[in-house]
């Protein structure tokens, strides 16, 4: 099938969101968040997003059918996260989108989160799907991987082993008492900061620790040293923190994403996942990789964050390229990592 009509679901966290697209055309993203219900307690909780999912999922799939011009007899495959994630939120959307396949006898793909974020990239249709050099970066996740084929071959070369830079974001933004989600507001008060003005830890980057860790990072003692700045110096300019703190983050992950680039010959450098929203960390990509010769491809800000039509444009790719789909009753995983691209 050249151009399946396909039906995402995403719940693996707080966004109750669907996509539909027709092939590599995306054609609606609709987006249900419970962000604000977690913003009392500095997180996501667990036991609200699932309910959240529960509430949002019937309106959220009428409007992205009305918003697509297509009912759901119309859909050729369904396709849902079926981890990593919160393991109450994605049986809610795993749940759902069974019952649509057994409902309307339709074929259904349980597929990656991690691997979907990067799948992005192919709702540009006039982008050429090339093998690449994968950064995602999130609130969950932090790694460097080696796309050669975005439904079939996705490997990890390297990953966080403490916090990932979206959780950094959110616990140095509590620091400064800034809002949650933190990504979103340490990006709009750095930008009236001098990221020079503190020289913050550049984790996993010093020579004996390449040598294990040569693609992995490591925000923990960034976070740790930020804290005790502030503890250390009242006098502190928070935009300065905000700044200096992005600027080490950014850095770390580009620095470590081109050498990965370079090492395996590839040519192209996808950035990926909520932080991919950073406007530091788009500019900086921008610069170092027309300066290295990568083609920079990034995707659009709305689609950066947890949403449906990443996971429609993975399930599509998948039915272009014939894989076998799932088939009901598999069962979700919450800490799965890109061991497993398709769910059986």
């Amino acid at each position: 099938m050249s151009e399946p009509l396909v039906l995402g679901i995403e719940t693996s966290c707080d966004e109750t969101a669907v996509g539909i697209v027709r092939g590599r055309t995306l054609l609606a993203n609709i987006i249900s968040s419970s962000v604000e219900q977690h913003a009392r307690f500095g997180g996501v909780v667990p036991e609200i997003a699932s309910r959240a999912h529960l509430e949002a999922m019937q309106s959220v799939i009428t409007q992205a059918l009305a918003e697509a011009k297509v009912s759901l007899k119309d859909i050729d495959a369904f396709g849902v996260t079926a981890g990593p994630g919160l393991i109450g939120a994605l049986l809610v959307g795993t749940s759902a989108a069974s019952g649509l396949s057994l409902a309307l006898d339709k074929p259904l793909y349980g597929v990656n989160h991690l691997s979907s974020h990067i799948a992005v990239d192919a709702l540009d249709e006039k982008q050429i799907l090339d093998p690449a050099i994968g950064l995602l970066v999130s609130g969950g996740h932090s790694s460097i991987l080696k796309v050669a084929d975005l439904a079939s071959d996705v490997e990890v070369l390297g990953a966080t082993i403490d916090d990932a830079a979206g959780e950094a974001f959110d616990k140095i933004a509590r620091l400064l008492e800034l809002d949650f989600p933190g990504g979103p507001a340490i990006d709009r008060l750095a930008q009236s900061g001098n990221s020079d003005a503190i020289d913050f830890p550049r984790g996993l980057t010093h020579a004996n620790d390449l040598d294990e860790h040569l693609y992995d990072f490591s925000f923990s003692g960034l976070k740790t040293a930020v804290s005790r700045y502030l503890k250390q110096t009242p006098e502190a300019v928070r935009a300065d923190v905000a700044a200096s703190f992005q600027e080490a983050v950014v850095d770390v992950l580009l620095s470590k994403a081109l050498s990965a680039a370079k090492a395996h010959g590839y040519e192209s450098l996808i950035i990926a996942g909520g932080v991919a929203a950073n406007s530091r960390l788009r500019s900086e990509a921008t610069r170092r990789c027309e300066i290295a010769g990568i083609r920079l491809r990034t995707p659009p800000i709305g689609l950066c964050t947890d949403n449906g039509a990443m996971v429609a444009a993975l399930t599509s790719l998948m039915v272009q390229a014939g894989a076998s789909p799932s088939g009901v009753g598999f069962a979700a995983d919450s800490s799965s990592g890109l061991e497993r691209l398709l769910w059986r």
